[in-house]
Order: structure tokens, then sequence, then C-alpha cells
């Protein structure tokens, strides 16, 4: 599934400009931990996180992440997303929280990291 197919059917606002919109995207993390999220999540996958402050970019960039879902509502201010957009990084937010977003995800899909 594109990046842009996940967006739409998970109804995510866009925060970024377009981007890789047919990036294919098979998998995904969810975490709030970024030691975690550098250690364990999926080069090209989307992360799902509460956090929505600049490391957040930085650590999702550095772990070769394609995008980050902000759950629950939240919005990072303008700053960090221009820091994505010049990392070319997709952000997206979504009312949904992190289970639900992940719920679907994977009936989507998507899987996590192999054991």
């Amino acid at each position: 599934m594109t990046l842009h197919e996940l967006a739409e059917a998970l109804g995510l606002e866009e925060l970024t400009p377009a981007g890789d919109g047919d990036a294919v995207i098979t998998q995904g993390y969810a975490s709030d931990l970024l030691s975690d999220v550098l250690a364990h999540a999926p080069e090209g996958g989307l992360l799902v996180t509460l956090q929505v402050h600049l490391n957040v970019i930085a650590v999702a960039s550095h772990a070769g992440l394609r995008g980050v879902i902000f759950s629950c509502g939240r919005m990072p201010e303008e700053d960090i997303i221009e820091r994505a957009t010049g990392e070319g990084l997709s952000l997206f937010a979504s009312k949904a929280d992190t289970f639900e977003l992940v719920g679907r995800m994977y009936e989507l899909g998507l899987r996590g990291c192999p054991a």
C-alpha cells in the first residue's frame, strides 16, 4: 500500500507537502520512547506516536522512516513541520488513539518488525 493510499484509508490529516506519496509502506511501529524507535523501528516504515517535539523528527529521519503519524489529535508546531519537510519526512495527524491506528494499519496489511 502506498503512503498516499494509507493516509486516505486512515483518514489522516496531511501536515507536510505531498512528499513521496507513492512510496510503498509495509511496516509500522508504535512507540513514544525515542530510544526504542532508534533501536527497533523498521527502515522505510511509519511511526505512530503521541510525541510532537523536534526530537521525533531527528529520530525518525535517522531511523530511515518514511513518516510519522501523531495520534490522539496531537499537533506539532510549525517549526517541526518545516524541519520534517526539509528532511523529506511525511507527517500526519489523527484524532484516533494509537491503539486504534495500529489496529487499522494491521487490518490494511501493515506489519511490525519481524521477531
